[in-house]
């Protein structure tokens, strides 16, 4: 190759992470159109636009691999949660909830639906309409979106209370083999929530056997992450054995002050499982979860935060035990005043969270929720967090891995080709940040602020966030099977 060659882009002289936890070492990267065309030397190359990095990191664009930003890429194109901390590539439709396909049968949005949006953000009947309404929305990141369990149920059954029929699942099992044809990268499902905790084993198969069909991913936000961990982690392992299906654990926890001390257990069983099919995990860098206020982890034993309340907005942004003593009623009872309404749980220990964390087999997802008034800080501050506090600061692991869990492996494990490691032909998705400086700021009091030190993003070969500005927005979505497809 010669080095006189003519490139769009070319960054010169950083310390290049390349995503599959192989040390630094510093190289020029040189980009024409949406892919890396050469690395090394290239002392003597030009290019349109040169970026000095003066031995500053350069990694894969980091994949956010569990987000619940469905309508987010849609309405708030621009993105700057994710961007702003180096993410280049969101996934949705988590935890079983997804924005389609969707129709919804009544006025109200099926808790914990309510997550992705309003009524109105609800409108992709299928997974085509919404994968042509991302595109044309060209949000700064890339999109790639799994089929949420619950969506499916919500467009057919009135009562969620029970197991669905037959003529249901088969249905919903169509529906699935439509979206899955049409580009989505798998199947999600939620089944500690209510609306969809009495789906059976038969009916799980029948959709999972489906994903395995379609070569497909299938994730978990297992039916209980408390006492019944062990016993819901086992459930998903046979349901994705069953099926032929690839599985992921969604935010893996020992939640419940009983269940803190029980990661090596539960570890153990991953790394088991993985032993005879391919599974893994992600894991968010905190001690507190936050989702939709449910009574069923109503408890004295922990702080409840309350983020927002429909009936009640005065009584948002105060612990829940607050606001039961200041009406004077029990904890259970402001609870149920307070819905529907959203909280953080500070339920989990820093060391279970740790070596979850710090476990070869984990990917790093934000659980982010955009649309909280009050929002976790992990929706702001997640990637730069495991870099800086674990990694840099506290010396969880060496900052390659750390970049590995952020990077190669979830573009393996989640289907994403030729993104996650910078190597020539690759997408040039990428980022540049300042390790002395990197820090997450966004904290439980003020959750909504920019990290410090992510310097450059790029998202398919276009600069996208330069210097704390939003600069080009040249996102799309990932379809299954065509995501190395160029424009």
């Amino acid at each position: 190759m010669s080095s006189s060659r003519h490139f769009d882009v070319l960054i010169r002289g950083a310390q290049v992470l390349d995503g599959t936890g192989a040390p630094a070492r510093r190289v020029d990267v040189a980009i024409s159109g949406e892919r890396i065309a050469a690395l090394g030397d290239l002392n003597d190359a030009r290019a349109d636009a040169v970026i000095e990095a003066h031995g500053r990191y350069l990694a894969p664009g980091f994949i956010d691999v569990h987000t619940h930003d469905d309508t987010n890429v849609i309405r708030t194109p621009e993105m700057l949660p994710k961007l702003t901390q180096g993410v280049t590539t969101v996934v949705v439709g988590n935890c079983g909830i997804s924005a389609s396909p969707v129709r919804l049968r009544g006025s109200d949005v099926p808790d914990p639906m309510n997550l992705l949006g309003r009524r109105e953000d609800f409108v992709y009947s299928s997974f085509a309409d919404y994968a042509e309404a991302v595109d044309a929305a060209g949000p700064a990141v890339n999109v790639a979106a799994l089929v949420g369990h619950t969506a499916l149920r919500a467009n057919l059954m009135d009562d969620f209370d029970r197991p669905a029929t037959s003529d249901e699942i088969e249905l919903m099992r169509l529906e699935l083999e439509k979206a899955l044809n049409d580009g989505a990268i798998g199947m999600s499902s939620g089944l500690a929530y209510k609306n969809a905790r009495h789906a059976p084993l038969e009916e799980m198969h029948a959709l999972v056997d489906e994903v395995g069909r379609h070569g497909a991913l299938y994730t978990t936000h297992l039916r209980d992450e408390f006492e019944g961990l062990p016993e819901a982690m086992e459930e998903a392992f046979e349901t994705a054995r069953h099926g032929g299906a690839e599985l992921v654990i969604s935010h893996l926890k020992c939640a419940g002050v009983g269940n803190w001390g029980n990661a090596p257990l539960a570890l153990e069983r991953l790394e088991h499982a993985a032993g005879e099919q391919t599974c893994h995990c992600d894991c968010y860098p905190y001690t507190a979860g936050s989702s939709t206020l449910d009574l069923g982890q109503v408890t004295d034993e922990i702080d409840i935060f309350i983020t927002w309340s429909e009936p009640h907005p005065d009584m948002a942004r105060q612990t829940l035990d607050e606001i039961a003593r200041h009406w004077g009623v029990s904890l259970m009872d402001a609870a149920k005043r307070l819905q529907p309404a959203g909280a953080v749980y500070h339920n989990m220990s820093e060391e279970d969270m740790r070596q979850v964390l710090a476990h070869p087999l984990a990917m790093v997802g934000s659980d982010g929720l955009p649309n909280d008034p009050h929002p976790h800080p992990r929706l702001w501050g997640t990637f730069p967090r495991v870099i800086a506090h674990y990694c840099r600061d506290e010396q969880l692991f060496e900052l390659p891995e750390a970049v590995r869990k952020m990077t190669g492996l979830s573009a393996r494990n989640f289907g994403l080709t030729d993104r996650g490691e910078i190597r020539e032909g690759a997408f040039a998705d990428l980022t540049l940040f300042d390790l002395t400086v990197l820090e997450d700021v966004a904290t439980f009091s003020e959750p909504i602020a920019a990290a410090r030190g992510i310097e450059l993003v790029m998202v398919n070969g276009r600069i996208a966030y330069q210097d704390g500005v939003l600069t080009a927005r040249t996102g799309r979505l990932l379809r299954r099977g065509a995501s190395t497809v160029s424009r």
